[in-house]
């Protein structure tokens, strides 16, 4: 453990009201905060800023106006371009005042929904420019989702493209935000369509405008000033599917925001002014928006971002060219990429020959990182491979090894420490923290740092569910355990583990097992109903390049996990298949395989990135049936 890390950690929790009054100061206040935290106010009360002034007008003023701020890179359209603070506050500017030519003001409610191009970016920050509230919905969404988000946050405006490019495919955006604007009560009098090359899109008679057209009649327009808000004025509207089908809008405020993610910069990260920051999301999701957006711009250092896929666009050596390229010196992406990387060049050949530059360390999160998948990556690259964990309400990692502070302390399966701001507990059904490595569900103190959710939009009673289990904590929904040593294990959410025959088991553990099986390229484990046990545990694998035919993998896999678990483990099943289904941002979709494996009906999820994967599997799955029966 770093002393570094050790002191700043000891004081958030010995003396929160100092630590975080000292990280309030890398951000500039139109007014000064009266407190640091206020159980009303929140953090920072009465402090005044401004979001988009902090990520592009300081900069400017402090002389930094040529420094490169944003890189687009999009192998799927052979485009780089890259804009200096100057110009995009320039571009924010022009955008901001389109919107103010359209009526939006402090508080309004905007919709983003666009595909990875640097007028998504214009178009948060000009929001946040004007104190408006921006709802990012991630480019492709479903109508009937996109038309829930609508009747929810109510958007006076939505931006939008013509089309998004996933990997060879086109995806026209305009008819479906048409069919939601049909689909939803809520009436948004414009709608902004920015024209791509690769397909133009009708415009029609509701409040239509062309976005080249609006910018030329607003050129002459001033650029707006930015807006002081407070610090508890919302910045942005993030939703989440909700377990009742209805999605939760997480609420980001501007002030805690701000603090939060610059302090994470230099100390998790250890990315500054003039430095890059690469992070392979996409901004429809809580990692674009403070690590893409947000993050690197508040800290004056340079982000990319990037339009592709980690393979295919045009290979598994996108990633590696783009920070040769762009001499990105931290990365960050989910652990299902580096998975895609290492299914398509297991040997890391065209790593080897691109290189990595001055990278200095790869971050991981968004779902559990595998430890098969994190020493590949260690073996190949020679750096570091951080994980860390956070979710939508957090807004920044929660654990995570603190790089920066010299902290690189790492076990494989764990993503590390508690962050500086978060206290943990893993706590039994009775509320009651269990020894050390024992699993139990994984809360956090309150109140929650800066940069974390106070409330939902429309929704303080499901807020309040949240801190209702075990009073004076949030419960995460995440299953996990704190190991001798202190590293927090995060296995899955509460409803992965499962009772077999009156044990109850982690198919996270589980799935750490059959990862390390050889010629695995990805798993998931689930389970499923069964008479006897109750339940039991199914697995599904990828195999990696040149284990396509290999009929001793599903043998291999339930002898391991025999082994290393026991027989109480019951693993009996476990199904080989091409492809595993998943989100748009590299989720596993686990809720879909439980219902595979029971053989039931599936809807086909808003969020699926391949709807052809399901009944793929599901026809693996009868032919394996049909095999045993036979």
């Amino acid at each position: 453990m770093s002393d570094a890390y050790r002191h700043a950690f000891d004081e958030s929790t010995t003396n929160r009201d100092a630590f975080w009054s000292r990280a309030a100061a890398a951000v500039d206040w139109f007014t000064p905060p009266e407190a640091v935290h206020e159980d009303a106010r929140g953090w920072f009360a009465g402090g005044t800023l401004n979001t988009c002034h902090n990520a592009l007008d300081r900069h400017i003023a402090a002389g930094r106006g040529d420094a490169a701020a944003l890189i687009y890179e999009s192998p799927v359209t052979s485009t780089t371009r890259t804009f200096s603070y100057d110009q995009l506050l320039e571009e924010v500017g022009r955008v901001a005042a389109m919107l103010v030519r359209l009526g939006v003001a402090k508080g309004d409610r905007v919709v983003i929904y666009m595909p990875m191009i640097p007028e998504a970016v214009f178009a948060m920050l000009a929001c946040a420019r004007l104190g408006a509230i921006h709802s990012v919905v991630f480019g492709g969404f479903a109508a009937h989702e996109l038309a829930k988000r609508i009747d929810d946050a109510k958007p006076s405006v939505i931006l939008t493209a013509s089309c998004g490019i996933e990997g060879a495919r086109t995806i026209a955006y305009k008819p479906m935000v048409d069919e939601a604007r049909d689909l939803a009560s809520h009436q948004v009098e414009h709608v902004v369509v920015h024209q791509r090359e690769r397909l133009q899109a009708e415009l029609g008679a509701r409040g239509d405008c062309d976005w080249t057209a609006l910018r030329a009649e607003t050129a002459a327009d001033p650029i707006p000033a930015p807006v002081p808000v407070a610090a508890d004025d919302p910045l942005y509207i993030l939703y989440t599917s909700g377990t009742t089908g209805v999605p939760k809008g997480v609420v980001r405020e501007n002030g805690g925001h701000a603090v939060a993610l610059a302090w994470s910069m230099a100390n998790v990260y250890g990315v500054g002014p003039g430095e890059v920051f690469f992070s392979a999301s996409d901004i429809g999701w809580v990692v674009g928006h403070s690590y893409i957006v947000y993050a690197p711009l508040l800290v004056g250092a340079t982000t990319v971002l990037f339009e592709g896929k980690p393979v295919g666009t045009p290979d598994a050596g996108t990633f590696w060219r783009v920070i040769d390229k762009h001499r990105v010196k931290a990365m960050f992406t989910a652990p299902t990429a580096i998975r895609a990387v290492r299914k398509e060049d297991p040997e890391a050949k065209f790593l080897r020959a691109i290189g990595t530059g001055p990278l200095k360390a790869v971050f991981l999160a968004g779902e559990r990182a595998d430890p098969e998948t994190i020493a590949w990556l260690e073996g190949h690259t020679g750096l570091p491979v951080i994980d860390n964990w956070w979710q939508t309400e957090l807004g920044w990692p929660a654990i995570a090894s603190c790089f920066a502070m010299g902290d690189t302390r790492r076990k494989p399966g764990s993503a590390g420490f508690p962050v500086p701001g978060y206290e943990f507990a893993i706590l039994g059904e009775d509320g009651h923290p269990v020894p050390d490595g024992q699993s139990g569900a994984v809360a956090i103190r309150a109140p929650l740092p800066p940069g974390a959710f106070r409330t939902l939009w429309n929704n303080p009673a499901g807020f309040a569910r949240n801190f209702a289990s075990f009073p004076g904590w949030y419960e995460t929904g995440d299953a996990g355990f704190r190991d001798e040593q202190g590293f927090l294990h995060i296995m899955g959410r509460t409803d992965d583990i499962i009772n077999v025959a009156g044990h109850r088991l982690s198919t996270g553990q589980m799935e750490q097992i059959v990862a390390a099986a050889d010629g695995v390229a990805e798993c998931a484990v689930v389970g499923a109903d069964d008479a006897l046990k109750g339940q039991v545990p199914v697995a599904f694998v990828v195999p990696r390049a040149g284990f396509e035919q290999d009929a001793t993998m599903a043998a291999r896999v339930i002898a391991l996990v025999r082994e290393d678990i026991g027989a109480v483990a019951a693993l009996r099943t476990c199904h080989v298949v091409a492809q595993l289904p998943k989100t748009r941002s590299g989720k596993i979709l686990r809720n879909v395989l439980r219902k595979l494996a029971a053989g039931e009906q599936v809807a086909t999820p808003p969020t699926i990135d391949d709807p052809a994967i399901i009944p793929a599997i599901r026809e693996v799955i009868a032919s394996e049936r049909t095999l045993r029966a036979g």
